[in-house]
Protein backbone atom coordinates (compact mmCIF):
# COMPACT_ATOMS: atom_id res chain seq x y z
CA UNK A 1 0.00 0.00 0.00
CA UNK A 2 1.20 3.18 -1.20
CA UNK A 3 1.56 5.81 1.32
CA UNK A 4 0.51 9.57 0.19
CA UNK A 5 2.78 12.51 2.23
CA UNK A 6 0.82 16.03 1.20
CA UNK A 7 2.96 18.94 3.01
CA UNK A 8 1.23 21.34 5.06
CA UNK A 9 1.24 23.97 2.07
CA UNK A 10 -0.13 22.17 -0.24
CA UNK A 11 -2.58 20.75 2.08
CA UNK A 12 -3.74 24.40 3.28
CA UNK A 13 -3.80 25.50 -0.52
CA UNK A 14 -6.02 22.34 -1.56
CA UNK A 15 -8.69 23.11 1.37
CA UNK A 16 -8.66 27.10 0.45
CA UNK A 17 -9.40 26.11 -3.17
CA UNK A 18 -11.99 23.65 -2.45
CA UNK A 19 -13.66 25.85 0.55
CA UNK A 20 -16.32 27.26 -1.41
CA UNK A 21 -15.26 30.99 -2.19
CA UNK A 22 -15.74 32.13 -5.44
CA UNK A 23 -12.95 33.59 -7.38
CA UNK A 24 -13.71 35.96 -9.35
CA UNK A 25 -11.62 36.65 -13.27
CA UNK A 26 -10.54 40.04 -13.85
CA UNK A 27 -13.75 41.42 -15.86
CA UNK A 28 -13.05 42.51 -19.63
CA UNK A 29 -11.65 45.16 -20.47
CA UNK A 30 -14.45 47.90 -21.36
CA UNK A 31 -14.49 51.74 -21.90
CA UNK A 32 -17.71 52.72 -19.79
CA UNK A 33 -17.82 55.64 -22.03
CA UNK A 34 -18.08 54.16 -24.99
CA UNK A 35 -20.96 51.64 -26.40
CA UNK A 36 -21.55 48.34 -25.58
CA UNK A 37 -23.91 45.78 -26.60
CA UNK A 38 -25.38 43.29 -23.78
CA UNK A 39 -26.90 39.94 -24.43
CA UNK A 40 -28.91 38.67 -21.82
CA UNK A 41 -29.79 34.96 -21.19
CA UNK A 42 -33.51 35.61 -22.24
CA UNK A 43 -32.24 36.51 -25.72
CA UNK A 44 -32.81 40.49 -24.74
CA UNK A 45 -30.30 42.94 -26.29
CA UNK A 46 -29.20 46.24 -24.35
CA UNK A 47 -27.42 48.84 -25.66
CA UNK A 48 -25.42 51.44 -23.35
CA UNK A 49 -22.43 52.92 -21.48
CA UNK A 50 -21.52 49.91 -19.31
CA UNK A 51 -19.23 50.14 -16.11
CA UNK A 52 -18.92 48.34 -13.39
CA UNK A 53 -18.56 44.93 -14.89
CA UNK A 54 -16.58 43.19 -11.98
CA UNK A 55 -19.43 43.64 -9.69
CA UNK A 56 -22.05 41.51 -9.20
CA UNK A 57 -24.36 43.80 -11.04
CA UNK A 58 -22.74 45.44 -14.17
CA UNK A 59 -24.71 48.96 -14.39
CA UNK A 60 -25.52 49.56 -17.86
CA UNK A 61 -26.98 53.58 -18.55
CA UNK A 62 -28.06 55.76 -21.46
CA UNK A 63 -29.67 52.07 -22.66
CA UNK A 64 -31.63 51.44 -25.81
CA UNK A 65 -32.86 48.48 -27.01
CA UNK A 66 -34.85 47.07 -30.21
CA UNK A 67 -38.45 47.01 -30.75
CA UNK A 68 -39.76 45.38 -33.35
CA UNK A 69 -42.83 45.81 -35.52
CA UNK A 70 -45.12 43.49 -37.58
CA UNK A 71 -47.42 45.59 -39.98
CA UNK A 72 -50.87 43.59 -39.75
CA UNK A 73 -51.41 43.95 -43.83
CA UNK A 74 -48.13 43.21 -45.02
CA UNK A 75 -46.72 41.29 -42.39
CA UNK A 76 -42.87 43.13 -42.74
CA UNK A 77 -41.28 43.62 -40.13
CA UNK A 78 -39.26 46.35 -39.16
CA UNK A 79 -37.00 47.43 -36.10
CA UNK A 80 -36.71 50.35 -34.35
CA UNK A 81 -34.22 51.50 -32.03
CA UNK A 82 -35.76 52.68 -28.32
CA UNK A 83 -34.36 54.86 -26.03
CA UNK A 84 -35.29 53.73 -22.32
CA UNK A 85 -36.55 55.91 -19.83
CA UNK A 86 -39.37 56.54 -21.04
CA UNK A 87 -41.57 53.55 -19.07
CA UNK A 88 -43.91 54.83 -16.30
CA UNK A 89 -40.76 54.46 -13.57
CA UNK A 90 -38.57 56.49 -16.06
CA UNK A 91 -35.14 54.89 -15.30
CA UNK A 92 -32.11 56.37 -15.88
CA UNK A 93 -30.00 53.07 -15.85
CA UNK A 94 -30.04 49.49 -15.07
CA UNK A 95 -28.15 47.11 -13.11
CA UNK A 96 -27.97 43.46 -14.33
CA UNK A 97 -26.76 40.28 -12.97
CA UNK A 98 -24.05 39.40 -14.02
CA UNK A 99 -25.15 35.68 -13.98
CA UNK A 100 -27.32 36.24 -16.81
CA UNK A 101 -24.84 37.91 -19.15
CA UNK A 102 -24.03 35.88 -21.87
CA UNK A 103 -22.30 38.26 -24.39
CA UNK A 104 -20.76 41.80 -23.81
CA UNK A 105 -19.49 43.44 -27.58
CA UNK A 106 -18.32 47.08 -28.66
CA UNK A 107 -20.85 48.92 -30.20
CA UNK A 108 -18.50 49.80 -33.56
CA UNK A 109 -18.21 53.60 -34.06
CA UNK A 110 -19.79 53.37 -38.13
CA UNK A 111 -22.24 50.71 -37.53
CA UNK A 112 -26.01 50.90 -37.70
CA UNK A 113 -26.86 50.94 -33.90
CA UNK A 114 -24.15 53.84 -33.20
CA UNK A 115 -25.71 55.70 -36.38
CA UNK A 116 -29.39 55.70 -35.09
CA UNK A 117 -27.93 56.36 -31.12
CA UNK A 118 -25.95 59.18 -32.37
CA UNK A 119 -29.08 60.30 -34.60
CA UNK A 120 -31.57 59.90 -31.45
CA UNK A 121 -28.97 62.38 -29.36
CA UNK A 122 -29.12 65.18 -32.51
CA UNK A 123 -32.78 65.33 -31.81
CA UNK A 124 -32.51 66.68 -28.00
Amino acid sequence: MKKLIVSAPLLLALLTSCSGERHREPGPDINPNTYSAVLLDNNQVYFGKLDKVESDYPVLSDVYYIQSQVNKDTKAVTNILVRRGNEWHGPDRMFINSHHILLIEPVGPNSKVAQLIETDKAKK
